[in-house]
């Protein structure tokens, strides 16, 4: 019996440990979420990290310049400021549609390629990166979200896992810059 509730506990915990969430649920909501529309030009984003017990470990801003080439690829030249915690300063990624609502892309932290996949106003975007903690470098497996609240607004939910277990979560929240656009 006592090996039998110890059984069931580990399973329990071991299942609290990971999201999952269904793409296809999202499929029919709109604003629908393209990211080459969304990431061509200036976007201004601004996140969290939040450890295993919820602890705010980082808060951050990024300037993200979007630009579409002559062959279609989609390069993000983001720039990272923190205001608690450290991390990486700077990071390019050059992204390629590979087919409808498909996407893979690289970035020099990321180990082999990100891929993507958007469901109506979500998009899913995975990759294995090496993360630098501290004096140490961790190769971790990165499950972002992404869902448009409007064509110029997204929040991106990323779970940061490590042999399977959700290690941290980061929240952004991005939106588009439009120059001429003036507050009242």
């Amino acid at each position: 019996m006592k090996n039998t509730l110890f059984a069931i506990a580990i399973c329990t915990a071991v299942s609290g440990c990971g999201v999952t969430i269904q793409g296809e649920a999202y499929k029919d909501i709109t604003p629908s979420f393209d990211p080459y529309d969304f990431f061509n030009g200036n976007v201004k984003a601004w996140g969290i990290v939040q450890n295993r017990s919820g602890e705010l470990v980082q808060r951050f801003k990024v300037n993200i310049d979007g630009s579409i080439d002559a062959n279609n690829v989609l390069t993000l030249d983001e720039t990272f400021s923190y205001g608690l915690g450290e991390g990486v300063t700077s990071r390019v990624w050059t992204i390629n549609e590979t087919g409808i609502n498909q996407y893979r892309g690289t970035a020099p932290d990321i180990l082999n390629e990100a891929t993507g996949t958007v469901y109506g106003n979500a998009m899913q975007w995975s990759y294995d990166m090496e993360l630098p903690v501290d004096d140490t470098t961790y190769n971790v497996h990165f499950d972002d979200w992404m869902w448009a609240f409007d064509e110029n607004t997204i929040v991106n939910r990323s779970y940061i896992r490590k042999f399977g277990i959700t290690m941290a979560e980061v929240t952004i929240f991005m939106q588009k810059q439009n120059p001429s656009y003036s507050p009242k």
